[in-house]
């Protein structure tokens, strides 16, 4: 049976998610455009800096904050005319901090397949859609 759309991009998340330099978790993210992808990302350091892989993971309330999160990985690669209107495939659920971030980019549409509560939900304030496609239904 073909994959759906969504499905298809998802599990394209999953596999830009095992470029991830993080040994806490691997996250990746696929910004799409009228089905053609836009730009990629996966959790890792900054450009020159050590790695999660390299000198383990720099924890904070129980958050590596040495690594750039998926969502802003992707949507710097995209220009923005490329991100208005996208959808935005994540392995995980955006957090907070990357909630606002893509309200902010002009993505409509976001999906993805792990979930978990965030102390904050900025996308219930928002008109973005959300839909949650569980990783075990991929």
């Amino acid at each position: 049976m073909r994959k759906n759309w969504d499905l298809y991009f998802l599990d394209i998340a999953f596999q830009v998610a095992e470029r991830s330099t993080c040994l806490r978790r691997q996250v990746g993210a696929v910004i799409v455009k009228d089905k053609r992808i836009k730009g990629t990302g996966y959790n890792g350091s900054p450009a020159g800096l050590p790695h999660c892989i390299d000198d383990g993971c720099a924890m904070l309330d129980g958050h590596c904050i040495r690594c750039i999160h998926a969502e802003p990985n992707a949507l710097l690669e995209c220009t923005p005319d490329e991100r208005r209107g996208a959808t935005l495939y994540c392995t995980d659920r955006p957090c907070p901090e990357c909630q606002k971030l893509i309200i902010t980019s002009g993505i409509t549409k976001v999906v993805y397949g792990r979930d978990y509560n965030p102390h904050t939900d900025w996308f219930a304030l928002s008109s973005i859609e959300v839909v949650y496609m569980p990783k075990e239904e991929m």
